[in-house]
This record gives structure tokens, C-alpha cells and sequence, in this order.
């Protein structure tokens, strides 16, 4: 998940969601795929099957250095003998490094059940645009279109052709490839690719955020849920958007709160003693969502569709506000 690899800044394990659990497993293998880019195969400490998951989940990974992060499964959903995860050294990333330089097999890990936030939606024919590393949520789906015939295309971008992670795996699916490399001058111009809609097609970003921000312009005109994307970082905010003091209703819990200009709901409500689940606290992960009962939302999160916005049932209470003066949360 991501081309830096790393989907959040560090974090210490928090208490996880309803029915979501946290286990140990095992570094069973480490495995260079690319320069940069390393692949961890995690298995279970008793040998038995790990949690099922489905194509464009991701796992928390708490690592032995105390950080959270969040890494999307690229292994096949059909072996659960092992998750697999790829992860690019990026210079300067805290956990990036501490990956490739201080873990070996046979280290315990401790990492979530499976969350998917980016689902594999039923379509005719698939376009997928990854950026790098931002190809690992794209393999599982790859290969299960692969399986059932389906069709699919990849258009994916690297500085060069070489340091594409999975590459010969991705050739192996025998989807449709084309591949960008910026140091040859072959870079994606999506706008030629993908402003025009397509019938029956959906398309799937991940990548650095200025592919991301590219696609998702060119794509304006694209049906509502045609187009889907996983955030590995946050989305760049405006610099004037405003931030001012509101009041939460916490329906379950009893207790109502004033939110100040400077604090989340997240952290007031914590601060109040109220055990929120969370994980990346930057309103791309999905773990501290919550139904809204009254008020709305001024959602800043990277991960709700146009239309889920507007339905205005649920915000991450990390990084979204309230547009009125008082929200009433089911918590």
C-alpha cells in the first residue's frame, strides 16, 4: 500500500474495532522483488491458517520498534499458509528502514485481522493505474480476474522498468500490461488514457499522490463508483480550510463535548476516557469510523466515496469535522 510503503505515520497499537482482533505471527521469509522493495511472508506461530481476506485488504503491522503502520495484503487469498506484504526502503521513512534493516525470519510480529477498504467491485473490464509499490492491493485482484477470465488492464508507472516490483509475477497473470517509465520517457499521460468514460469498466488508482491527484481530475467525468482509490497518505488539504470549535453528542457513551479548533473528535473523545478504535489517525485506514446520528459532517477523510459524503451516515473521527455547531455520534 503506497509508494513510500508506509501508509501512516507511527502510531502505538490502539484498541482495535468491534470483532477485529490482533495476533502474532512469524517473519517466515524475506525476498527481494525489485531494487528497494522487499517482500515479507507471515505465517502463524502454530502453523494453522491465518485469518481469511479478500483482494484489496490491508493489515496493521505493529513492528518490534513500537510504530504502527498499515501495508496491503499481496499474496493470494486462496493460501493462507502466509500473508504476504511489499515494502519499498524509502530514505528517511522510520519504518521503511527499520524493515529492511532490522528484521530477519524468524521475528515476531504482531499484526490485525484483514480490514478492505478498497473492495474488487463487479465490472466487465478493469483499468488499474499503480504507481510503484502502489501495485500490492492491485495483485490479488489481478489474479482472481485472471482466474474467472476476466479482463483487466495495468498501467503502471515506475521511474524505470527494472525497479517494478512483482513484474514477471504481474506478466504471468497474462492481463494486459503497459508499462511507464519516467527516466525513458514513456510517462503515463492520463489524460489521453483515461479522460474519455469507457462502458462497463471501472478503474483502480493507488500511487504517490500526484498520480493520484492526476487520475482523479482526468476521471472527473467518469459515472459515480467507476472510480476507485486507496490513499496511502493524506490528501493535501486546502491551507485555508477552516477548523472551528463544535459540540459532540456521544449518544452511547452519555457524555457531551466541546471539539476546539486545535483537537480532533478522536482525541477529545479519548481524552475523555472513551476507548475509540483507531490506527493511522490521518483519515485513510477506516478503523475509526463512526455512525453519525444527527448533524453533519465536514468530511476530510481520503477514503469515503462523493456519494458517502453525502449520504452523510458515517466519518473517520480522526481528521473530519462538523460543519454546524453539534454532531450526535453513535459511540
Amino acid at each position: 500500500m503506497g509508494e513510500a510503503a508506509e501508509m501512516t505515520k507511527p502510531q502505538t497499537v490502539a484498541a482495535p474495532r468491534p470483532g477485529e482482533q490482533t495476533f502474532d505471527v512469524r517473519l517466515r521469509a524475506l525476498i527481494w522483488e525489485a531494487p528497494g522493495v522487499l517482500s515479507l511472508e507471515l505465517a502463524s506461530l502454530d502453523g494453522k491458517p491465518l485469518p481469511a481476506f479478500e483482494p484489496g485488504a490491508h493489515i496493521d503491522v505493529k513492528l518490534p520498534d513500537g510504530t504502527l503502520r498499515q501495508y496491503s495484503l499481496c499474496g493470494d487469498p486462496n493460501d493462507l499458509s502466509h500473508y504476504r506484504l511489499g515494502i519499498r526502503a524509502v530514505t528517511g521513512g522510520q519504518s521503511s528502514g527499520f524493515v529492511h534493516r532490522r528484521l530477519r525470519p524468524g521475528d515476531v510480529l504482531t499484526v490485525s485481522t484483514p480490514r478492505n477498504n478498497f473492495p474488487l467491485v463487479a465490472s466487465k473490464d478493469y483499468i488499474f493505474v499503480a504507481g510503484g509499490i502502489g501495485v500490492t492491493p492491485f495483485i490479488p485482484m489481478m489474479r482472481e480476474l485472471s482466474a474467472r477470465k476476466g479482463s483487466w488492464t495495468l498501467l503502471y508507472c515506475n521511474k524505470r522498468n527494472e525497479d517494478a516490483p512483482f513484474l514477471k509475477e504481474i506478466e504471468a497473470l497474462g492481463g494486459t500490461l503497459s508499462l511507464h517509465a519516467s527516466e525513458a520517457g514513456t510517462r503515463l499521460d492520463v489524460a489521453q488514457r483515461l479522460t474519455t468514460p469507457q462502458a462497463d469498466t471501472v478503474v483502480y488508482c493507488c500511487g504517490p499522490e500526484k498520480l493520484m491527484l492526476a487520475v482523479e481530475e482526468v476521471t472527473a467525468g467518469w459515472p459515480e463508483g467507476t472510480v476507485h482509490f486507496e490513499w496511502f497518505a493524506p490528501r493535501s488539504r486546502p491551507s485555508d480550510q477552516v477548523s472551528g470549535a463544535f459540540e459532540v453528542v456521544c449518544a452511547v457513551s452519555g457524555i457531551t463535548l466541546s471539539v476546539p479548533p486545535e483537537k480532533s473528535i478522536l482525541e477529545v473523545m479519548t481524552e475523555a476516557g472513551i476507548d475509540v478504535p483507531r490506527s493511522c489517525e490521518q483519515g485513510i485506514c477506516g478503523t475509526c469510523e463512526c455512525r453519525i446520528i444527527e448533524g453533519e459532517a465536514d468530511h476530510r477523510d481520503s477514503i469515503l466515496s462523493s456519494s458517502e459524503r453525502a449520504a452523510n451516515q458515517t466519518m473517520m473521527t480522526c481528521v473530519s469535522r462538523a460543519k454546524g455547531a453539534r454532531l450526535v455520534l453513535d459511540i
